[in-house]
């Protein structure tokens, strides 16, 4: 079925994206600018491929990864459409920048010599050769003492450029140098945001089970955390509405939504675009903290919120660490106000002058000569193997007591016991035995928590299976 749309999407042959992606991207641009509306129907696989001049696979990829994503609907013996639930945004006119040349882990008690943690990587398979030989490097050019002198409290302005153009060409984002804050892993960043945004007695709107540590970081300058519920899709909007509608102070949101720490569940497309509606109408920030972008198994990780062009008021929190290795503390923070820019500079003036600017030169040249590509590439295809392995081992030996989903990205499963279960007794048992994992009341107030989220990206095949066998035995009993 053909409509009244006037094709004009551009394949770049030399891009380093795919076509297939190329093809998505554009017609989600289309959706956003109102060329393409909700209802409109596509042309047919073959058609479009004709039009395009690509193999009909390439348009079938293309138009998957949008189905999946909740921008097209495919309707039985009609063809494929533009979901009908989008809010109708209106085109926004923006002025595209120049593109110039975690804490989520807890630590393991040194008894335990299994710990299921809450979604560490591999650090066996960290470039350590590559990143060691990329430090001497460094040292070995000309004008080396330069390096020792003070530098940026934003971070290194090379590595900003590169971390910037990473942000505008893989998410989708319109970031530049002057936007982004480089810093000692994320939760420095979230300890900056907090102390620089929000005011004793302000309000932030937070996703439980969530991300306590960021919440002990708002609640240090007085601000109050309201806590919303998820269910399937994500963070529950309705509870955000009535939130909105009672409490005047809310200034902030902080969310996980690429895959929501600790449930792994995805936001919605449609809950993304209403949260933005939100966040726009009642002039809420949106603080998005996209821990674990890279490792993900499915088409391709959804694009951020903060990529969106309708957003006016976000901060985007980001991480190395997770990518290299734990104790590589490198992360970053991009945000809409220059205003809140400037006063994070201004306080890490005072906490720490300036970040590891050696280290983020040395990162940088792992970028520049292709080894973070590659890596990425391969800890990807190594942790969709660990996570095939924990799926088949949890079906071994926890299917009959337990509920879980299988991750489409990520470190780690959530888990749900079909009936409640005294976590302080199993707890006690599995410390016996030299296991450890996370409590419920890691991520939550609530005492009464009942699920558990079981990281495996750093555990050998044999401890796996030896954990999950006792934990299976103990839930069964």
């Amino acid at each position: 079925m053909l409509r009244p749309w006037d094709l004009k999407i551009e394949i770049d042959k030399q891009s380093d994206q795919a076509v297939y992606l190329q093809i998505a991207d554009a017609i989600i641009s289309d959706i956003h600018s109102g060329r393409l509306k909700a209802g409109d129907a596509l042309p047919g696989s073959r058609n479009l491929a004709q039009l395009l001049q690509v193999n009909r696979n390439t348009v079938v990829q293309a138009l998957d990864v949008l189905i999946n994503e909740g921008w097209l609907i495919s309707k039985s013996r009609k063809g494929i459409f533009v979901s009908d639930t989008l809010p109708g945004f209106s085109a926004a006119k923006q002025n595209k920048p120049s593109l110039v040349k975690e804490n989520k882990k807890t630590q393991p008690a040194p008894a335990f010599h299994i710990f299921f943690d809450d979604g560490r990587p591999d650090s066996k398979i960290a470039p350590m050769a590559e990143l060691s030989r990329a430090y001497r490097q460094i040292f070995n050019r000309k004008a080396k003492w330069r390096m020792m002198e003070y530098g940026s409290a934003f971070g290194d302005l090379e590595f900003r450029i590169a971390i910037a153009q990473m942000l505008n060409h893989q998410r989708g984002m319109r970031v530049n140098e002057n936007s982004i804050c480089i810093t000692r892993g994320s939760q420095m960043a979230m300890y900056l945001i907090a102390q620089c945004f929000f005011e004793k007695d302000d309000c932030v709107i937070v996703e439980n089970p969530g991300y306590k540590s960021a919440w002990r970081a708002f609640e240090m300058v007085g601000a109050k955390v309201l806590p919303v519920k998820l269910d399937k899709d994500g963070l529950i909007v309705d509870d955000v509405i009535a939130l909105l509608a009672s409490n005047p102070r809310i200034k902030a949101i902080y969310i996980t939504p690429h895959r929501q720490y600790p449930t792994t569940v995805t936001l919605s497309l449609q809950r993304r675009l209403r949260l933005i509606e939100l966040s726009n109408q009642y002039g809420f920030t949106i603080i998005e903290d996209d821990y674990d972008n890279e490792f993900h198994f499915g088409y391709r990780p959804l694009l951020p919120m903060s990529s969106f062009l309708e957003l006016k008021n976000y901060i985007y929190v980001g991480t190395m660490s997770k990518v290299v290795a734990p104790a590589l503390r490198i992360g970053y923070l991009a945000t809409s106000s220059d205003v809140l820019l400037k006063k994070i500079g201004d306080l890490r003036k005072i906490i720490d002058v300036q970040g590891d600017t050696i280290m983020e030169k040395a990162v940088l040249e792992l970028i520049i000569d292709g080894t973070m590509k590659r890596h990425i590439r391969k800890a990807t295809h190594h942790y969709k193997l660990k996570r095939d392995l924990m799926a088949d081992l949890l079906a071994k030996y926890l299917h009959h007591v337990v509920n879980y989903d299988l991750p489409e990205g990520g470190l780690a499963f959530w888990i749900e016991p079909k009936k409640t279960v005294n976590w302080n007794k199993i707890i006690t048992k599995l410390h016996e035995k030299g296991i450890d994992i996370v409590p419920p009341t890691h991520y939550t107030d609530d005492e009464s928590a009942n699920s558990i989220r079981l990281g495996y990206g750093s555990l050998s095949e044999d401890e796996m299976e030896e954990g999950l066998k006792i934990l299976g035995n103990l839930l069964s009993n």
